[in-house]
């Protein structure tokens, strides 16, 4: 009468796969909550529909030129220029390469 035994119930396996489904759930759980929070700057971004008006100022010798965003796609060609980076109090900084 051994075949009447079930030998699935005493593999260890079982129950590995059983916590990898759990840890799936928990990560799944915790990635909406992460999209549903008000301070995620994505979730934000893309509730919006409309990009953030964004301004550049290009300084050439004693020139000061101010560009601003549009609604419009841009498109193009072209090569890396350099490396931006954004200073604690909001001022971004452009090191040319």
């Amino acid at each position: 009468m051994r075949f009447l035994q079930d030998d699935e119930a005493d593999d260890p396996l079982l129950s590995v796969i059983n916590l990898i489904d759990v840890f799936l759930v928990v990560i799944a759980m915790l990635m909406i909550a992460i999209l549903q929070n008000p301070s995620n700057r994505f979730a934000s971004q893309a509730s919006s529909g409309q990009a953030s008006e964004q301004n550049m100022t290009i300084q050439n010798s004693k020139d000061l030129t101010r560009y601003q965003t549009s609604s419009e796609m841009g498109e193009g060609k072209g090569v890396r220029a350099g490396t931006t980076y954004r200073l604690p109090d909001g001022r971004m900084i452009y090191v040319p390469d």
